[in-house]
């Protein structure tokens, strides 16, 4: 029955109408009876199900592929919702609203948990011995604490780029604190489960980072994002100022080599634009130590560790079903919800970069 309904509402969508209302005005298309099929499901064996058609054949099922007889379960289905953002709430309402199919939320949150085994394989599972790069980054995230109190708890990702150029996000950790401490405990569950070496480190400023790494892996280069580095230092710069500010910036993270963008900081110190705006130079100095790592590679590495925003872009996408939620009951929960997106997101990442051959042969020389 329920198959049946999501197809009648597939068909009402294909349509735009629904069965019995008049068709409207400009529409070339119409019902045309239903195809008998029977399909297999996982948890409820043989099914029969009414197909419905249309008259140019436009309609393209997605309950029930066109020519695929083995079905997901109805579980699929709400971890797939609950995927999307929708909240244990929603989802029943969606259900009884469509569907007819009265699921109660403590059926569903059940279903949801279903996916924590796997979660827990995936955190645990064995990782590449060495990545030649891989960025670290953090999203706040509002959780209820064992005490009953809700706080802001950073949820802290690595995301690596593996010998072949792929992307594949390493493991998720959540702290209310940020500390060398806590990196050293991330760094160690990455050496734990196989990797030996990290060749470049690309961080946004995360305290206590730096002594992590050299304590770890001490002969990882750590990379500032130059991009977050020029993001704080126009982010008090008025508007008329803007354009000015942007380009003497651009002729310090393009220089040559670090001697030379030693050369422009220095020259931009000595402007009318650093007196007005004195702490840009500050910001800039600084991180040095943490900027000239860059100017040591040519452009095809330099274009792969020049921003985080490989994992900037996986954030957003993140914090666009995390915001449907205005705090999570516990850790694990957040996690859950947090996996089920990531998984959604890394099916699309198919191929390399375009640099990374090159960026491969220099690495090659350079580690």
């Amino acid at each position: 029955r329920l198959l049946n309904r999501m197809l009648e509402g597939e068909m009402d969508n294909c349509l735009g109408y629904k069965k019995g209302q008049n068709k409207p005005d400009g529409s070339d298309n119409e019902r045309n009876g239903h195809s008998p099929r029977t399909v297999r499901s996982e948890h409820y064996g043989e099914l029969a199900v009414e197909v419905p058609r249309d008259r140019k054949g436009r309609f393209m099922p997605r309950a029930v592929p066109k020519y695929k007889r083995t079905l997901g379960s109805v579980e699929e289905k709400i971890i797939a919702m609950y995927a999307r953002g929708l909240s244990v709430r929603e989802i029943r309402e969606m259900l009884a609203e469509q569907y007819h199919m009265d699921a109660s939320t403590e059926y569903i949150s059940n279903v949801t948990d279903s996916v924590l085994p796997e979660l827990r394989s995936w955190q645990g599972r064995t990782l590449d011995p060495v990545y030649p790069v891989v960025f670290f980054d953090a999203i706040r995230v509002k959780i209820r604490s064992e005490k009953g109190v809700i706080t802001p708890q950073s949820v802290y990702l690595a995301l690596g780029i593996d010998t072949s150029g792929k992307k594949d996000v390493l493991g998720l950790w959540v702290s209310e604190t940020e500390s060398a401490s806590f990196w050293y405990q991330v760094f160690s569950d990455l050496r734990n489960r196989g990797v030996q070496d990290i060749l470049i480190a690309v961080t946004d400023g995360l305290k206590g980072m730096e002594k992590a790494i050299a304590d770890a892996f001490p002969n990882t280069l750590h990379q500032t994002c130059i991009v977050h580095l020029i993001r704080n230092s126009v982010k008090y710069v008025s508007y008329k100022d803007l354009k000015a500010v942007t380009a003497a910036l651009k002729q310090i993270y393009r220089a040559v080599n670090a001697d030379a963008a030693r050369e422009e900081l220095d020259k931009f110190k000595g402007s009318d634009l650093a007196r007005k705006y004195p702490y840009i130079a500050k910001i800039w100095e600084d991180a040095w130590d943490r900027v000239i790592p860059f100017f040591e590679f040519a452009p095809g590495i330099r274009k792969l560790i020049y921003t985080t925003n490989a994992i900037e872009g996986m954030n957003r996408q993140l914090r666009k079903v995390l915001k449907t939620r205005a705090s999570f009951p516990n850790r694990e929960s957040a996690l859950k919800l947090m996996y089920l997106v990531i998984k959604n997101i890394s099916s699309g990442w198919k191929r390399p970069s375009t640099s990374w051959s090159s960026a491969m042969r220099e690495m090659a020389i350079l580690f």
